[in-house]
Formats: C-alpha cells, structure tokens, sequence
C-alpha cells in the first residue's frame, strides 16, 4: 500500500508541475502580447508576470528530480545494455545489480551532500525560527530575485529527488533479484490506440513490429527466454 500511495503521489506532483507550469508561461505570453495592444493594455497593464519565468524555472526543476525517479521505476531512462545483453544469465544479473546499487549509491550520496547543503543554507533556521529558539545571529539563509521565496525550499528538490531516486534503484534492485526481471518503457506504445482487427487491410497496417508486453512495463529479456526454455526452442 504505502508504494502504491508513494507511485501515485509521485505521478500527480509531477502532472501537477507539467500542467501548472504549462498554463503560467501560456498566461505571461499572453498578457505579454496583449500589453503591446492598446485597447487591451488598460485592462492587463497593471497585472503583474515578472515572477512567473522564475516560478517555472522552480517548477521545471522540481519536476525533473522527481521524474528522474519516475524514469527509474518505469524503467523509461536510455542504457546501453548491447554488451550486457550478451552475457549468459549468471553475469549479467551481476551486472545488473552493480549497475543499480551504482546508482542508488550515487543519489543517495547526492541527497544527503543536498541536504547539507540545503540545512545550511537556511532550512535550520526556518526550522529553528518555527519553533521559536532561533538565535539572532543564525543565518536566515538568501532568497529568489522575484518571488523572494527562500532559496533552500527551492533547492529542497535535489536531497528530496535524490533520495526518492535512490530509494527506486533499491526498490528496481531488489525486484529483479526476486523476479529476473527489469522494468522497461515501449516508447512507441499510444494510451488509447487500440489495433483496428476489423479490417484485415487496416489491421496489417497497424501491426507494431517493436511492440513490447505492455505499454507501460514490458517484460525483460529474461522473460522471453524463460518463454523460449518453456517452448522447447
């Protein structure tokens, strides 16, 4: 249950910052082009956009920490696996499991350097000042240009990325020494296309030569040879 909440909490932040991100620069666009039309500039003159470059930049940020996690659940990032693929079963899951406990070592040591950084850069005062035993000579730590937002809540996103990050490198690693099998993204996979079988013309048309399992998780290599020793081949 909790990964399920978590794969879900993780999908809604990041269509929530696409989508929030998305509709703030379609409106500063718009008010841009409208200020330099005069019947409309009295009405959108006075509204104010200087902040919103600054808050998608924030958001853009967030969104790719937090989808590099995603990458690695879904198994959507580029590896080349040509040599690996090649090996006999034995090796290759050795190198696997090193390729993965790689990369958890390596964000999880980019998230507790963030974090650090991020506590010393004014989150301990934040937090100090919250409950009231914060020095006066603490540092309050700096903030943005526009919307003058503390800088370590923007920053936040690479310790809290990071480590959501590393907990999916384990969380893949440990899969695939259950299963032998790795996630991996159809990328010619269309949500919602379904094959037309009707036509026998439209449905040779329609025939996806690089159609993997599933759209979202096709079956790793091993799967296939386990098809093929249970097949006799």
């Amino acid at each position: 249950m909790f990964n399920k909440a978590l794969d879900h909490l993780e999908e809604v932040l990041i269509a929530f910052l696409m989508a929030a991100a998305t509709t703030i620069i379609f409106a500063a666009v718009m008010h841009r082009y409208a200020s330099g039309v005069s019947f409309l500039y009295d009405f959108v003159g006075r509204w104010n956009f200087a902040w919103a470059q600054e808050l998608c930049i924030i958001m853009f940020v967030w969104m790719a920490k937090f989808g590099a996690a995603y990458g690695v659940r879904t198994g959507i990032h580029v590896g080349v696996d040509v040599v690996i693929n090649r090996l006999d079963a034995r090796m290759r899951g050795k190198f696997i499991v090193f390729g993965l406990l790689a990369g958890a070592l390596f964000t999880g040591t980019v998230a507790t350097l963030g974090g650090t950084f991020v506590w010393e850069n004014g989150a301990h005062y934040s937090i100090f000042n919250f409950f009231g035993i914060a020095p006066e000579d603490m540092y309050e730590g700096p903030t943005t240009p526009d919307l003058e937002w503390p800088t370590w809540i923007v920053y936040s996103a690479i310790p809290l990325g990071s480590a959501l990050m590393c907990f999916r490198f384990v969380q893949v690693c440990v899969s695939f020494l259950k299963t032998g099998e790795l996630p991996h993204h159809d990328h010619g996979h269309v949500e919602g296309l379904e094959e037309d079988t009707t036509d026998e013309q439209r449905a040779a048309q329609d025939i996806n030569w690089f159609e993997m399992d599933d759209g979202l998780h096709p079956k790793d290599i091993a799967h296939h040879e386990g098809e093929k020793k249970e097949k006799g081949e």
